[in-house]
């Protein structure tokens, strides 16, 4: 399996975590507040470690050897951010207010498009990494 089917492969492993947490922040889903933390806990925490470990099938050090230098950090500093969302978004679930819980959990989601960006930008077809 190359680095970009691997990357592939962990992006669709997130769609389901990704669908959940729209129709949670859209109010489809009635389910009770201590749920909603859960159901939301459970998919940040999917998606993150995904994004994760496509991060470390990327290797940042292999990426800054091909030329792209900072690029490691700039993985970095989006996985951090993406971590701070979700911490956001399972505190927002907390509360049960769905306007808070649709913002965080939108900025989640808009966080986790730009991570597989990154990614396919690095190993997708014309990347910086060879497949």
């Amino acid at each position: 399996m190359t680095p970009a089917d691997d990357m592939h492969d962990r992006q669709v492993r997130c769609q389901p975590h990704l669908l959940r947490l729209r129709m949670v922040a859209r109010g489809e889903m009635e389910i009770a507040l201590p749920l909603q933390v859960v159901a939301v806990a459970e998919a940040v925490g999917a998606v993150l470690a995904e994004a994760e470990s496509a991060a470390r099938a990327v290797g940042a050090v292999a990426v800054d050897s091909l030329g792209a230098p900072g690029a490691g950090t700039f993985l970095r500093v989006r996985l951090n951010r993406l971590a701070v969302a979700a911490d956001d978004a399972i505190a927002a679930a907390r509360t049960g207010n769905p306007a808070e819980i649709r913002r965080h959990l939108n900025r989640f989601d808009t966080l986790t498009s730009a991570i597989w960006t990154v990614h396919r930008a690095v190993y997708g077809p014309g990347g910086a990494c060879p497949t």
